[in-house]
């Protein structure tokens, strides 16, 4: 089970990075396009927010402690930083489709380790946030020709 525990840890912290970052983006994007930026990130970041606590208690259920510090969640995590302002949406959109690719190959990860251990419940947990995360990179990839 420590594999598992570890994939979940590395979905969540990764899942809370992207939610930051996304809502950075959301307070600092510019431009003409301003209102339709600032509402796409926003509905993303609130999505990726209503994640973060019920992955965590998938964690608990699996019987660890979920991350107690920042230090520790970002020790988990795969995902760079950013300190895209301004009028980059493209860099903007293009670093949230890099991060959405890795959040969702540390979903498919924990999903097959939680299929090999029939982990039902949190497979259809799983499963749904995979689903969610196809959907976002739709729709990131789709801004980005616009952008």
């Amino acid at each position: 089970m420590d594999e598992l525990v570890q994939s979940m840890k590395k979905c969540h912290a990764n899942t809370f990075v992207m939610y930051f970052k996304t809502h950075s983006f959301h307070w600092n994007v510019e431009g003409i396009n301003f209102p339709t930026y600032h509402s796409f990130f926003g509905d993303l970041y609130e999505e990726l927010y209503s994640a973060v606590d019920p992955i965590a208690e998938e964690i608990r259920a699996l019987g660890v402690y979920a991350p107690k510090s920042l230090g520790e969640l970002y020790n988990n995590c795969t995902l760079t930083e950013s300190d895209l302002v301004g009028d980059s949406v493209r860099e903007m959109l293009t670093s949230l489709l890099i991060d959405n690719n890795q959040v969702l190959a540390c979903l498919n990860e924990s999903f097959a380790l939680a299929t090999t251990q029939n982990n039902q419940g949190l497979v259809n947990f799983l499963a749904d946030r995979i689903d969610k995360h196809k959907k976002h990179g739709w729709m990131i990839s789709s801004s980005l020709k616009g952008a």
